[in-house]
């Protein structure tokens, strides 16, 4: 009898293994290229194979689960402020860059700011 030619564990199950650990390639790869991550940070793809005997030792279930540890994306920050009315109410102003109505150098005019009502003020 010739010896059956020998495949890696990653091609069992017709290669839904591999195909698992491809997908979460794919997830770390385009998390690194996501420029709202840390470019250095270190990401991880963890395979976990579990292998469960019968209990005459001839048969093993193997499950596979495959997942990535991916950075999170960066935090984002801004810069309000509360400008009253003088009504007595009050609204908060996104802080812009230039002066709203103002070119900027490449032609283009600064918006106007988000601005948020306070409703009531102590």
């Amino acid at each position: 009898m010739e010896k059956p030619k020998e495949k890696s564990v990653l091609e069992f199950a017709r290669g839904a293994i591999m195909e698992r650990v491809d997908v979460e390639t794919e997830r770390v790869l385009a998390n690194i290229q996501d420029v709202n991550t840390r470019a250095t940070a270190k990401r991880t793809l963890t395979l976990k194979l579990e292998f469960a005997p019968d209990e005459s030792r001839q048969s093993v279930s193997v499950k596979c689960t495959a997942s990535s540890k991916l950075e999170p994306l960066g935090s984002i920050s801004t810069q309000i402020f509360m400008v009253p009315d003088g009504n007595g109410e009050a609204y908060w102003v996104e802080a812009t860059p230039q002066i709203p109505g103002q070119t900027r150098i490449g032609g283009a005019e600064q918006d106007d700011p988000p601005v948020l009502r306070v409703l009531k003020t102590a």
